[in-house]
């Protein structure tokens, strides 16, 4: 039998209410041994929570939610007491002697998952709205919940079901001339269907940049002015600014808001070559967070008569933005050499003068950077790696189920096994390890 689980589905400390989830056969008589009686579903009530002696723990709010109308498709309740740790800890042990087993992470979500009441999309999704720290990553969740997500993998499912089908009754009647036929009917909607997994991989770090962050790296030589960027980017003193060259030497992240989206920001250790260990160690590090990042910053100063900031450029990608330091001063040779390559860098360019946090254009211009790479008119059909993998897994398929649509038995089988990591992403068959690993990253209590 189905254990029956309880936890503390609000955060521990001090607060006003705290919320303890049940879910499970035993719910009821796990009330009842509080001293409970079951009110009407869904409906919330004042009782009085007793231990097992009959002494008050306290007095609460009880919601009963039998199964299969629950978040999870079994009975729950939730018990919403004063949020004291006293109180919290009684009610706590209370459960547990009555047979109740505290819920490992992300149990309740599992228990939805496997009762048919959220397929495995809608289930990261709930993870996701937990975790959101922005808009974007709020409005993203929420429509993933609502199966969005869901929706484009199974229409792309249904389409190759279709296929599977048509390539089936070739192998079944192979001296009907079906075979040719069938190749050449089949051929425009897988076609068709491979250009959606196409363009929706390309898309795909749209959906995982909204939930994990957009990462933008600030680069340049030392003493260029990353640091006072980086402190007036994100409102505080977070990182030290000195005329010394070398100052930074780790790299240093920090994350701010932009129109709603979130923006993971690193100042980092001037790209120089160097002798000194420590510093050497800091350049490596800035250089790797650099080239992984989706946008980097080149801050040069443009008064500079220096070749120093030659050494970072082999870091910059079409599209990145030059800032030229220290506009308010006379052009040196470096500000010269800079603009020049710029152009063929394909970088855009932006005067500033960040020594006195005259910035203003360039925190717009990354705000309207961040906005046009991540607002789209559909919601992307990857937000995390795992559908990105599966979805690439699928293309692979169909792919090779294109070149041998002469042998349906073949084509076939490559179209089986796209519509099964297609439906690895919705969860409509399971692989246990698959399922331990989405749920291991939920908090306890959902």
């Amino acid at each position: 039998m189905t254990d029956t689980i309880f936890a503390l589905a609000t955060p521990p400390g001090r607060a006003a209410i705290a919320v303890v989830r049940l879910s499970g056969p035993r719910v009821r008589s796990a009330l009842k041994s509080l001293g409970v009686a079951v009110a009407k579903p869904r409906r919330a009530a004042v009782r009085v929570l007793r231990g097992q002696g009959g002494e008050a723990i306290d007095h609460g709010v009880v919601l009963w939610f039998p199964g299969p109308h629950s978040y999870t498709g079994e009975d729950c309740a939730e018990l919403q007491v004063h949020g004291g740790a006293a109180v919290v800890d009684t009610v706590m042990v209370a459960l547990a002697e009555v047979g109740l087993r505290l819920a490992v992470p992300g149990e309740f979500t599992r228990r939805a998952f496997e009762n048919g009441k959220l397929d495995l999309g809608q289930a990261e999704a709930v993870a996701d709205l937990i975790d959101a720290e922005s808009a974007a990553q709020a409005r993203q969740a929420v429509r993933q919940l609502g199966g969005a997500l869901s929706l484009r993998y199974r229409e792309w499912r249904d389409r190759l079901v279709v296929l599977l089908t048509h390539l089936e009754a070739a192998v079944d009647f192979p001296d009907e001339d079906i075979p040719e036929a069938v190749a050449d009917g089949a051929r425009r909607p897988l076609a068709a269907l491979l250009g959606d997994l196409d363009a929706a991989l390309i898309d795909g770090a749209r959906g995982r940049r909204i939930r994990d962050g957009y990462r933008v790296a600030i680069v340049g030589a030392p003493n260029a002015g990353k640091s006072s960027l980086f402190n007036y980017l994100i409102e505080r003193d977070a990182a030290i600014v000195t005329p010394d060259a070398g100052t930074t030497r780790d790299v240093i992240e920090a994350p701010l808001l932009l129109d709603g989206y979130r923006v993971l920001l690193a100042d980092m250790a001037g790209i120089r070559a160097t002798e000194d260990r420590i510093e050497g160690e800091g350049v490596r590090r800035a250089r790797s967070w650099a080239e992984s990042a989706d946008l980097r910053l080149w801050v040069v100063d443009r008064s500079s008569d220096g070749e120093g900031w030659r050494e970072g450029v082999d870091l910059l990608k079409p599209g990145d933005l030059c800032i030229l330091n220290k506009a308010d001063l006379p052009v040196g040779s470096a500000g010269v050499a800079v603009s020049a390559a710029a152009g063929p860098l394909e970088l855009e360019t932006l005067g500033a003068d960040l020594s006195v946090g005259r910035a203003s254009a360039v925190q717009m211009w990354l705000a309207d950077r961040v906005t046009s790479d991540l607002r789209g008119s559909d919601f992307p059909a990857t937000t995390r790696l795992r559908h990105a993998t599966q979805l690439s897994a699928a293309r692979g398929h169909l792919r090779r189920a294109l070149s041998v649509l002469e042998q349906p038995e073949l084509a076939a089988e490559d179209i089986r096994l796209a519509a099964r990591a297609l439906a690895l992403v919705t969860g409509e068959i399971g692989v246990e390890d698959v399922l331990d690993g989405v749920f291991a990253t939920f908090c306890i209590g959902k």
